[in-house]
């Protein structure tokens, strides 16, 4: 893409969705790096996750934490804030101002989840392990470090290209991945039936079936997407590499049907947005409403 709109040939922009998935596809690497799956020796996980996450602009040492506290309370109502998207309760969103309920129904409107959120995300929050400020210099090391390799990386394209190629060609692609990316994590936890609770009523193997989706998506998104989808058995067995998932799946035939998410049930939850207690599920801000005429 970049020789081709180098010597003035746009139509390589046609290829930006491809790109985009398949630079999908090595975060989804770099993923299964983090829970130590994807080779059998820590030190090459460790490497490999934090050679492409100077691609997907990632710090790999960081993410791989956050995501750690991810898998450990997922579903828990009173650990939320870690590598997920913010939730409030609906007895939560009526207790807050109404400008605090503003900014609520803004963050969690569809534009900016999965417009503004994935750039905010990959372009400057994690440019500095925020969350994890305070626990050590190794998050302060891998969020530096990857900054560096990666201005390094475009700065030597940009010399060889230019600038305004490179940031024409590079921007999109990441945005794309990054979209898709943060739709796809989206749909695997924020669904109709989720699964949530107390921590004194939270179970971490009920929580991890009951509070992630199987999103049946084509096979060739599957490929794109590294199987990610099958989301609620990687949560409950993390250390299953991303490629056995499939098989993993035809072995318990019986999940095929737990949480299974379609297209048109992955659009209606982008109107999901408040955890209704009583009624145990996701609800809109419109149904809320109508709950409390």
């Amino acid at each position: 893409m970049l020789f081709a709109v180098q010597a003035g040939h746009y139509i390589a922009f046609a290829l930006t969705p491809l790109a985009g998935l398949l630079l999908l596809r090595l975060f989804i690497i770099q993923h299964d790096c983090g829970h130590g799956s994807f080779f059998k020796s820590k030190t090459a996980n460790t490497w490999l996750g934090r050679s492409i996450g100077v691609l997907t602009l990632t710090p790999y040492d960081c993410w791989r934490r956050s995501h750690e506290l991810h898998h450990a309370s997922t579903g828990n109502l009173d650990a939320r804030g870690f590598g997920d998207v913010d939730t409030l309760t609906v007895r939560e969103y009526r207790a807050k101002s109404r400008l605090g309920r503003f900014g609520y129904r803004l963050y969690r409107h569809p534009i900016v989840l999965m417009g503004i959120g994935p750039a905010y995300l990959f372009l400057l929050r994690h440019r500095l392990p925020i969350g994890l400020m305070k626990d050590g210099w190794v998050y302060w090391i891998s969020a530096l470090a990857t900054n560096a390799a990666a201005a390094g990386l475009l700065i030597a394209l940009g010399l060889i290209f230019g600038a305004y190629v490179t940031a024409i060609v590079f921007l999109p692609v990441l945005l794309t991945a990054a979209s898709v990316g943060v739709w796809l994590f989206y749909v695997q936890h924020q669904f109709e039936d989720a699964h949530w609770d107390t921590r004194e009523n939270w179970s971490y193997h009920e929580s991890a079936i009951g509070g992630s989706s199987y999103l049946h998506l084509p096979a060739v998104m599957n490929w794109f997407t590294g199987n990610i989808a099958i989301h609620h058995i990687h949560h409950l067995v993390s250390r299953i590499p991303f490629y056995r998932l499939p098989t993993a799946l035809k072995e318990h035939p019986e999940l095929a049907e737990v949480n299974r998410v379609g297209p048109r049930e992955a659009v209606s939850s982008m109107w999901l947005a408040l955890w209704d207690e009583d009624r145990r599920k996701l609800i809109s801000f419109r149904e809320a409403k109508r709950l409390s005429a």
